[in-house]
C-alpha cells in the first residue's frame, strides 16, 4: 500500500481543532509547555550528530508543536519551528522561546530554494493534507548536501489527525534520489508514545504494518526534482 491521504479525513479544519485541543489539555494538566529538554536527544544522539555540527546552520522543524523543540540549539544560525497552529502556541506561552515560529503549511514552504542546512520532521509527515508536495517541498528548500531526518509512525488506517497512511516503503517512494545515511524500522512497543519507541530502539519484524520508521537522509548535490 502506498502512502496515501484518506480526504475525507484530511479536512485542515478538523485536524487543527483536535491538535490544538490536545495541547490544550497538555498545558492544562501540566501547567505550562516549556518542557523541551528530551528533543536534544533525537536531534543528536538518536542520529549520531554531534551538537557542533549544528553550529551556524539554519534548521526547519516541520510540525514543531509549542514546546519548543529548538530551545537547545543556541548555536544555530537560524532555527525555524513551522506549524499551522503556530500563531495559537505564541499565544499558549510559545513566545518565550528563543526559537522562530512560523505559521505555514509544508505543502507551501514560505522559503526560496536550497535555504536550509537541517530540516526535520519529527512524528508530523502523517498528518500533512498533500504528501507529493509536502515531500517536493522539503526537497526544493533542503540545500544540497543537507540533511533531512525523519521520525514518523507507520500505520495502514487513517485518523482524524492522521490523514495518511504510511508505509516501509516511504523513502523509496518520496526520496529516491536522497542519500540514505540511515534507516531503521521499529516496534510501537507503547502506543501514542513515537519518542519512547524511538529511544526502546526495538527492530520491528518483517510481518508488522505498524511501526516506527527513522531515517537521516542527504539531499545529493545532483538531487533533481
Amino acid at each position: 500500500m502506498n502512502s496515501k491521504s484518506v480526504l475525507s479525513f484530511g479536512s485542515s479544519s478538523f485536524k487543527e481543532f483536535f491538535e490544538l485541543c490536545y495541547w490544550k489539555t497538555v498545558k492544562l494538566f501540566s501547567k505550562n509547555l516549556s518542557n523541551n529538554s528530551h528533543y536534544k536527544y533525537f536531534y543528536t544522539e538518536n542520529f549520531s550528530i554531534p551538537e557542533e555540527f549544528y553550529e551556524n546552520k539554519s534548521i526547519l522543524d516541520i510540525g514543531c508543536g509549542p514546546r519548543g523543540s529548538l530551545e537547545w540549539a543556541d548555536m544555530a544560525k537560524e532555527r525555524i519551528g513551522m506549524d499551522p497552529l503556530a500563531d495559537q502556541y505564541l499565544k499558549m506561552g510559545a513566545r518565550e522561546h528563543k526559537m522562530t515560529y512560523l505559521r505555514a503549511y509544508v505543502e507551501d514552504i514560505p522559503f526560496p530554494d536550497n535555504y536550509f542546512d537541517v530540516i526535520c520532521s519529527f512524528n508530523s509527515l502523517d498528518h500533512v493534507e498533500n504528501m507529493e508536495l509536502a515531500c517536493k517541498e522539503i526537497r526544493r528548500v533542503l540545500k544540497p548536501g543537507g540533511l533531512f531526518l525523519l521520525l514518523v509512525d507507520i500505520h495502514t488506517k487513517p485518523t482524524l489527525t492522521e490523514p495518511q497512511t504510511m508505509n516501509w516503503n516511504f523513502i523509496g517512494e518520496f526520496f529516491p534520489d536522497f542519500e540514505i545515511l540511515e534507516e531503521k524500522h521499529l516496534e510501537r512497543t507503547e502506543t501514542y508514545r513515537i519518542y519512547t519507541n524511538v529511544r526502546n530502539a526495538k527492530p520491528v519484524n518483517d510481518d508488522l504494518v505498524r511501526g516506527v520508521l527513522t531515517a537521516k537522509l542527504r539531499k545529493q548535490k545532483t538531487s533533481m526534482d
